[in-house]
C-alpha cells in the first residue's frame, strides 16, 4: 500500500504561481499524474510523467504547468504558473503502477482576485 499526501494548494490571484507537492510513503514507479476536479465537473488528467521521463499535459495547461518527480525522495511536483480562475479545482496526485493505482486526498487550489 502506498499513501500519497499532497500539499501546496491555496488561494492565489490570477497570473500567480503555485507549486504542488505529493509525498509518497514508499518507492513509486509507473505513471505519476496530477488530476483535478472542479465543482460540477468531471475529474480530468492535468499532467503525467512516465518512467522514461516523458511528460504529457492537458491542452488547457500546456506552457503553464510543469510536472516533475524526484524518485530518490518519492516526490511528485506540479509547478503551476500564469494561473487562471478556470484552474480552480481540487488537485489530486495519482500513481498508476499497472496492477495498482493510488490517489492522494487532494489539495484545493483557488484562483481569484
Amino acid at each position: 500500500q502506498v499513501q500519497l499526501v499532497e500539499s501546496g494548494g491555496g488561494l492565489v490571484q490570477p497570473g500567480g504561481s503555485l507549486r504542488l507537492s505529493c509525498a509518497a510513503s514508499k518507492r513509486i514507479f509507473g505513471s505519476r499524474n496530477w488530476y483535478r476536479q472542479a465543482p460540477k465537473k468531471e475529474r480530468e488528467l492535468v499532467a503525467s510523467v512516465d518512467t522514461n521521463g516523458s511528460t504529457n499535459y492537458a491542452d488547457s495547461v500546456k506552457g503553464r504547468f510543469t510536472i516533475s518527480s524526484d524518485n530518490a525522495k518519492n516526490m511528485i511536483y506540479l509547478q503551476m504558473n500564469s494561473l487562471k480562475p478556470d484552474d480552480t479545482a481540487v488537485y489530486y496526485c495519482n500513481v498508476n503502477m499497472g496492477v495498482r493505482e493510488y490517489w492522494g486526498q487532494g489539495t484545493q487550489v483557488t484562483v481569484s482576485s
